[in-house]
C-alpha cells in the first residue's frame, strides 16, 4: 500500500529538474471512420429476452401514453373542425408529449427498480474486493484554478492511497490551459502537491498545441503512454470521488470482460448559490431515480458523460478514435460533445457500455449561477446538435443513436416549447380579432362555431403536468419510506418542503432557459461557433449591466407575451402567467439565484454528513493559495519553478516557412526591443508569453533582463 506523507518536506533539485512524465509506451488508435462498418472487435452478447422485453415496454408505454394524451388534444381541437394552426398546435403538442412520457416511462421504471432495491452505499469500513489491473487517473485540465484542481486531486490521492491497493494507480495531469499565468501556476501547484503527498506516479504534462480539446487531450495521452495500463478513469475539473469507489470500478469492469466503459452517478456538491443548490437538490433526489431506470433498460448499451467513468484502455484505442466531422463549424470539425460518441463507437466494436447507478462515492460541481449554466448550456447545444451527422453512421446499435436523439431533443425541445405557446397565444388571438364565418361557402343547415373544448382543455393540461411532477413526487416516496436516507434529508417534513420549493423555483426558471436554448439553437444553425470558454465555478455573482444585457431578450418576450395575452382576456393571462412571470422577472430572478444561499437550504445528505473525501477536499480548498502571479514574475522569483518549467518542455520543434508562430516572433521582437525585464513584460500580450513560455532560450532572455 502506497503511504502519504502529511509533514511538508523541501523540494530537492533533482525533482525540479526532471521531466514529470514516464517513459512513453505507445499505444496507436485506428482512425476514426463513420462511414465504414467495422467489423467488431469482439462479438457482443445477444440481448436477452429479459432486456428485450425491458425495452419494448419503455416503447409500448412512451407510444401508448402520447396516443392517449394526442386523442384527447384532437378532441379538444377538433370543435369546429381543425384549422391550420390547431393542427400545427397538434403536431408540435404530439412531439412534445412523446419526450414526456419517454421520460416518465424510464423514471417510473426507475422508482420500482430503487423500490426493490436495497440502498447499498457502500459504507467506509466494508471490505474492499481484490483487483490486480494497472489503472490510470486522467485529470485534463483547461484554464482551472490550480490550487483548487490540486486541493481535489490530493483528496482523492489520499483516499486511494488509503486503501491496499494504491501502488496499482498513476496519477496524470493533462494540461491544456492557454492561459499563461495558470500554466505556470499549476506547475507551482502540481510542485507543492508532489511535496506533500510524497507519490512518484504523479505525472504532469502540458500541450502547447491543444487540438481536438479534451477528447484530443485523451487521445494524445494514449497514443504515447496508454499501451501499459489495462484501464483509465477520466476526471473533470470539479470531479470528486473516493478510493473505494475507485477500487470497486476496477473490480466491476475486470470482472466483466465484455464491458469497455463502466459509467458512475456523480452527486453534485458545494453547492453555494441559491441556483447551484437547487440543482444539486434535484440531482440528489430525482437523479438516483432516473439513473436507475435508464440503467435498467439501456442494460449494455449504455452511454458515457466524458467523467467519474472508468475505459478499458485497448478498447478505447481499438474503437473510440474520433473523425472530423466534414463542413465548416459548427457543425463540422473536431466533435464537441465526444463522450456520446466515444461510447457509441465502443459499443459498435463490441464492447460494452455499463452504468452503475447506485455505486455512490463519485461527486462533480454545477456552475453557480443560471447564466453560468447557460454558457456551458451552450457549448452542449453545438455538440448535441453535431450528431445529426453521427445518427447515420454504419454499424451502430439502435440504442446508441436512441441516445444521439435524446441528446439531441434535449434542445430542440426548447424552441419546439416556445413555437407550442406562441400557436396556442395565435390562434387565441385569431378566435378574438379575425370575424368568424358561421356559414361557409355551399349549402349547411347548421353553423359551424370557431372553439375549443375548455374542460378537456384543461384536463389535458393537468395530466401533462403529473407526467412531468410525478417522478419527483415518487423520489420523494422513496425518501418517505427509508428511514436512514428520510433522516439525511432532514426529515419528511423538509424533504417535502424542499421539493415544492424545487418546484417553484425550477418553473420560475425554466421559461428563461427555454429562450436561451431557443436563441442557442438559432445562432448554431444560422453558423455561429460556441468557441471553447472556461468555467466559473466558485463565485456567481453578476453585474448589473451584465443581468440586463444578458436577460434583456427574456424580459421582452415576457412583455410582448402578456400584452398579448391580456389583449385576448384575462383568463388567458392568467392561464399564461407560469410563463410569463418567470419572463418578466428574469432580471430579479437571476440576480436571486446567484447570490449565495444557506446551506440549510435545499440540503442534501453530503451536506448535513460530508463523506470523508469531500471533507478533505473541503478542508485543502480552504486552506489553499489565492491568486495567480503574472507567469513572468513567478519564474524570475521562484528559481526551483523555473528550473521545472524549462524540464516539463519538449524538445524543440524543426521551425518551417509555413510553421512560424507569428506570436512568438513578435514577442521575441518586444523582448529584443525592451531594456528593462518590466519594460518587456508590460508590452507582451498574453498570446506572446506564452509562446515564450514554449520556448527556453526565449524565456531565458526575458527573464535575464534588468
Amino acid at each position: 500500500m502506497g503511504t502519504l506523507s502529511t509533514a511538508p518536506r523541501p523540494i530537492v533539485s533533482d525533482i525540479a529538474t526532471q521531466r514529470l512524465l514516464p517513459s512513453e509506451s505507445p499505444l496507436p488508435m485506428a482512425p476514426g471512420d463513420l462511414g465504414k462498418n467495422r467489423v467488431a472487435v469482439r462479438v457482443p452478447a445477444p440481448v436477452s429476452s429479459r432486456m428485450a422485453w425491458r425495452r419494448i415496454l419503455i416503447l409500448l408505454s412512451t407510444a401508448a401514453l402520447t396516443g392517449a394524451g394526442g386523442h384527447e388534444m384532437y378532441r379538444v381541437l377538433q370543435v369546429g373542425g381543425v384549422t391550420i394552426l390547431e393542427a400545427m398546435v397538434l403536431a408540435h403538442f404530439l412531439v412534445l408529449l412523446a419526450w414526456v412520457a419517454f421520460s416518465f416511462a424510464s423514471a417510473l421504471a426507475g422508482f420500482f427498480v430503487l423500490l426493490a432495491h436495497r440502498p447499498d452505499v457502500f459504507e467506509p469500513d466494508a471490505e474492499l474486493p481484490a483487483i490486480a489491473g494497472r489503472t490510470a487517473m486522467l485529470l485534463p485540465t483547461y484554464n482551472e484554478d490550480p490550487h483548487q484542481l490540486t486541493a481535489r486531486l490530493r483528496a482523492i490521492i489520499e483516499s486511494l492511497e488509503a486503501t491496499p491497493h494504491g501502488e496499482l494507480f498513476d496519477w496524470y495531469v493533462l494540461s491544456d490551459s492557454t492561459d499563461p499565468d495558470i500554466w505556470v501556476a499549476e506547475e507551482k501547484a502540481l510542485l507543492a502537491l508532489r511535496q506533500a503527498v510524497g507519490a512518484p506516479r504523479l505525472y504532469y504534462r502540458h500541450r502547447a498545441d491543444n487540438t481536438a480539446r479534451k477528447a484530443g487531450n485523451i487521445s494524445e495521452w494514449i497514443t504515447r503512454f496508454g499501451a501499459v495500463y489495462d484501464f483509465m478513469i477520466v476526471l473533470d475539473a470539479d470531479s470528486l470521488m473516493s478510493g473505494q469507489t475507485i477500487v470497486r470500478l476496477v473490480h466491476a469492469i475486470e470482472t466483466n470482460p465484455t464491458a469497455g466503459l463502466v459509467q458512475t452517478l456523480p452527486m453534485i456538491v458545494n453547492a453555494r448559490s441559491l441556483f447551484s443548490r437547487v440543482q444539486q437538490f434535484a440531482g440528489r433526489l430525482y437523479g438516483p431515480i432516473i439513473a436507475a431506470g435508464v440503467a435498467w433498460w439501456h442494460g449494455s448499451e449504455g452511454n458515457y458523460w466524458g467523467h467519474n467513468a472508468i475505459i478499458r484502455v485497448k478498447a478505447f484505442a481499438e474503437a473510440a478514435a474520433l473523425p472530423q466531422l466534414g463542413g465548416r463549424k459548427p457543425f463540422g470539425g473536431h466533435i464537441l460533445s465526444h463522450d456520446f460518441v466515444e461510447a457509441a463507437l465502443m459499443r459498435r466494436a463490441g464492447w460494452g457500455i455499463y452504468m452503475l447507478p447506485t455505486l455512490g462515492g463519485s461527486y462533480e460541481e454545477v456552475p453557480p449561477s443560471l447564466l453560468d449554466f447557460a454558457a456551458r448550456d451552450r457549448r452542449w447545444c453545438q455538440g448535441n446538435l453535431q450528431h445529426l451527422a453521427v445518427v447515420p453512421a454504419r454499424g451502430l446499435h439502435w440504442v446508441s443513436r436512441l441516445h444521439f436523439m435524446v441528446g439531441i431533443g434535449a434542445y430542440l425541445t426548447a424552441p419546439l416549447w416556445l413555437l407550442f405557446l406562441l400557436l396556442g397565444m395565435l390562434i387565441s388571438l385569431q378566435a378574438s380579432f379575425v370575424r368568424p364565418e358561421y356559414f361557409p361557402k355551399g349549402f349547411s343547415l347548421f353553423p359551424a362555431w370557431p372553439a375549443q373544448d375548455p374542460v378537456l382543455a384543461i384536463w389535458v393540461f393537468v395530466a401533462t403536468m403529473g407526467l412531468l411532477l410525478l417522478p419527483k413526487l415518487l423520489s420523494l416516496v422513496l425518501v418517505w419510506m427509508r428511514g436512514s436516507v428520510r433522516r439525511q434529508f432532514g426529515g419528511a417534513l423538509r424533504a417535502s418542503a424542499g421539493v415544492l420549493a424545487e418546484i417553484v423555483v425550477s418553473a420560475l426558471m425554466a421559461p428563461v432557459m427555454m429562450i436561451f436554448q431557443s436563441i442557442a439553437v438559432v445562432e448554431i444553425l444560422a453558423g455561429r461557433d460556441a468557441g471553447w470558454q472556461t468555467q466559473r465555478r466558485e463565485d456567481g455573482t453578476v453585474e448589473r449591466r451584465e443581468l440586463y444585457r444578458k436577460y434583456g431578450i427574456p424580459t421582452l418576450c415576457g412583455i410582448a407575451m402578456a400584452a398579448s395575452a391580456y389583449a385576448v382576456s384575462l383568463p388567458l393571462l392568467l392561464w399564461m402567467s407560469p410563463v410569463i412571470i418567470g419572463l418578466l422577472f428574469a432580471v430579479p430572478i437571476g440576480a436571486l439565484t446567484a447570490r449565495p444561499a444557506s446551506r440549510q437550504l435545499f440540503a442534501t445528505p453530503e451536506d448535513r454528513e460530508p463523506p470523508a473525501v469531500l471533507r478533505r477536499a473541503n478542508e485543502l480548498s480552504a486552506t489553499a493559495e489565492v491568486g495567480i502571479k503574472p507567469a513572468l514574475v513567478e519564474l524570475r522569483e521562484d528559481a526551483v519553478l523555473l528550473a521545472f518549467h524549462v524540464a516539463q518542455l519538449p524538445s524543440p520543434r524543426v521551425v518551417r516557412p509555413d510553421t512560424v508562430d507569428a506570436n512568438f516572433a513578435v514577442g521575441r521582437a518586444r523582448v529584443d526591443a525592451s531594456d528593462t525585464f518590466e519594460e518587456a513584460a508590460a508590452h507582451l500580450s498574453s498570446r506572446e508569453v506564452f509562446s515564450i513560455l514554449n520556448d527556453g532560450s526565449a524565456l531565458s532572455t526575458v527573464l535575464q533582463k534588468r
